[in-house]
């Protein structure tokens, strides 16, 4: 049996060791407690496949491995299509996968995790607000800072994906 380029695996550099690193929830759990009750308060009445489409995306442009793992699987699990699920890193050239909406809070979750220098773009903003009312525009900014935060916890304490304990 021969192998080419098609059918190998690219090879990966193996990854030196680290030291170990806290446990945040361990080590800080009132804080953790507070940012669970945080992201709880964002989702409160939002539609599960956008939470999950904000969280993929967030962790797709911040490099967090550990949460974009747990958001793809989470999205699978609620019946997400695989499809779409690729899709989300270039939703602007795949538009026809993605509502309106999604796209409208797609390109929020995108200048918000980016942050350009100006801020958020009001072209931006003003889509978005058109597509969510005052209190949903605040829930889904919420859940933006939320994934954010998530994704800078999980980096810097380098959580291995696919080890996510959720009960």
């Amino acid at each position: 049996m021969t192998t080419d380029a098609r059918t190998t695996p690219p090879s990966r550099p193996s990854r030196p060791s680290r030291p170990a690193r806290i446990d945040f929830a361990r080590s800080a759990p009132r804080a953790f407690t507070s940012l669970i009750g945080f992201d709880a308060a964002a989702r409160e009445g939002m539609d599960p496949a956008l939470v999950e489409l904000v969280q993929i995306r967030a962790s797709q442009l911040n490099g967090c491995a550990y949460c974009l793992h747990m958001h793809t699987s989470d999205a699978r699990k609620a019946g997400e299509s695989e499809e779409r699920l690729h899709m989300v890193a270039v939703w602007r050239d795949a538009a026809q996968f993605f509502t309106a909406r999604e796209r409208a809070a797609l390109a929020l979750t995108e200048s918000v995790t980016l942050l350009p220098a100006g801020g958020v773009p009001d072209d931006v903003y003003a889509e978005a607000a058109s597509h969510f009312d005052a209190e949903e525009l605040a829930r889904l900014l919420a859940l933006i800072f939320a994934i954010n935060t998530w994704n800078r916890i999980a980096i810097a304490t380098a959580k291995i994906p696919g080890t996510d304990d959720r009960a």
